[in-house]
């Protein structure tokens, strides 16, 4: 028996997991996979509904953060590796540089969609600039 209320999602793009959707890199509108045009640059705006990406500031936050946390995880597991197994020099530098590249890259998309999306759900605006424009 078919359900007598269909759920219709009003904004797809709220209804997903917000890791989910950052991995993804959905729109936080319409929910398609417009969010980003580079490894972790934004697109100008959704291909799909619209969105103006450019009316969020995620600001440079993420990438302060993730260098900081990912180079601290790293120095530890180098420290762990270099009194465990004593390897040469040039094996250092060539597990760590790249590693260190691919991890800090990988979650910095993650990191700066999630702040995008979680800007766009909880309608985050920049205050008296917002209040300033909506006056004029």
């Amino acid at each position: 028996m078919p359900d007598p209320m269909p759920s219709t999602d009003p904004d797809p793009g709220l209804s997903q997991p917000l890791l989910a959707a950052a991995v993804r890199g959905a729109c936080p509108q319409c929910g398609s996979a417009t969010l980003f045009v580079g490894p972790v640059r934004f697109a100008v705006s959704c291909r799909a509904c619209g969105l103006d990406y450019g009316q969020f500031n995620v600001g440079d936050g993420p990438a302060a953060f993730l260098t900081l946390i990912i180079g601290a995880a790293m120095v530890a597991m180098a420290l762990v590796l270099e009194l465990k197994v004593h390897p040469p020099l040039w094996l250092h530098i060539l597990l760590w540089t790249p590693l260190t590249v691919f991890a800090v890259v990988g979650s910095l998309r993650v990191a700066k969609g999630m702040l995008l999306i979680l800007e766009y759900r909880n309608k985050a605006c920049e205050g008296r600039l917002q209040a300033w424009k909506r006056d004029q």
